[in-house]
């Protein structure tokens, strides 16, 4: 298959990237990686009038620290680039799990974190990754710039709060507590398959082993990723049991709703949810004990 025409612009800077998306609004397509958008466009699932490139536009590059204990993901970062960076991944441990999960080596060489997540497949591993750990993203336009959780970036399959005129510039993620551990698991039918399920969870212990906070998100279950953190909250204030965590894991069950696909029935992906949240909230915990 070939793509339908297209204009092609390559922007020189940020500024003229936002004016040329102001001007074509949702007729225009950012290109990054390209790593779902070509395909797309080969089998003509998208139609852009024009692709703005911004492939070379270093200030979206930055992967830094900032000021109270967060970092910071420029959009064209690559996932090849957290991949290498040993302080990133030894700051945000549930990276270091998610990363060999995302495709392979040569897609990750050239995916972006702000392409796949402006992308938002609920089957996505960084979408689940950045609500479980409360990832703030920030996009902007000429008009102006805003910052929006997560949680509230993701709106329905394949869907953003992204407005036509806009574009996702960073997301900024906070470092792993002290007393904290993190843990990614997903299950597909082979290695850099979408996930036909996957889970992440964080949870923080006090001194005596009390769960003070825990988050679990969801991928593949759903519309958008799952924050299926109110179901974990059971475990705050409580020591991490078996008994526990197995209830979480059936409270998870009960409320998610998966569409099922040709790989897996509803069903299937139900009890791959609870398993998955068990295992991985068993996981963090183990962690947080070895870490300590």
């Amino acid at each position: 298959m070939k793509p339908a025409p297209f204009k092609y612009i390559k922007a020189s800077s940020v500024a003229h990237a936002l004016s040329l998306k102001a001007e074509y609004g949702d007729d225009g397509r950012f290109l990054a990686g390209g790593q779902s958008l070509i395909p797309a466009l080969n089998f003509r699932l998208a139609r852009p009038a024009v692709l703005i490139d911004i492939n070379g536009l270093a200030e979206l590059e930055a992967c830094d620290c900032l000021e109270g204990g967060r970092l910071r993901l420029g959009a064209l970062t690559r996932y090849r680039t957290l991949e290498r960076n040993g302080d990133l991944l030894r700051a945000c441990p549930l990276f270091a799990d998610a990363l060999p999960h995302i495709a392979h080596p040569q897609i990750r060489n050239r995916g972006t974190v702000g392409g796949n997540l402006s992308h938002a497949d609920p089957a996505s591993e960084l979408p689940a990754v950045t609500v479980a750990m409360r990832a703030r993203m920030r996009v902007k336009s000429e008009a102006g710039e805003r910052e929006l959780d997560a949680a509230d970036f993701f709106v329905g399959l394949l869907t953003t709060d992204l407005r036509p005129d806009e574009m996702l510039i960073d997301v900024t993620l906070p470092v792993q507590k002290p007393r904290s551990g993190g843990c990614f698991l997903e299950v597909a039918r082979r290695r850099g398959d979408f996930a036909l399920a996957g889970c992440a969870a964080v949870i923080t212990l006090d001194d005596g082993s009390r769960c003070t906070d825990v988050r679990l998100a969801l991928c593949g279950v759903g519309e958008t990723p799952v924050d299926a953190s109110g179901a974990a909250a059971a475990l705050i204030g409580e020591k991490g049991s078996d008994k526990l965590i197995d209830a979480v894991a059936t409270d998870v069950q009960r409320g998610i709703a998966p569409a099922g696909n040709v790989h897996a029935s509803p069903d299937y992906q139900r009890h791959l949810a609870g398993v998955l949240s068990a295992r991985a909230l068993r996981k963090a915990l183990q962690r947080v004990a070895h870490a300590a």
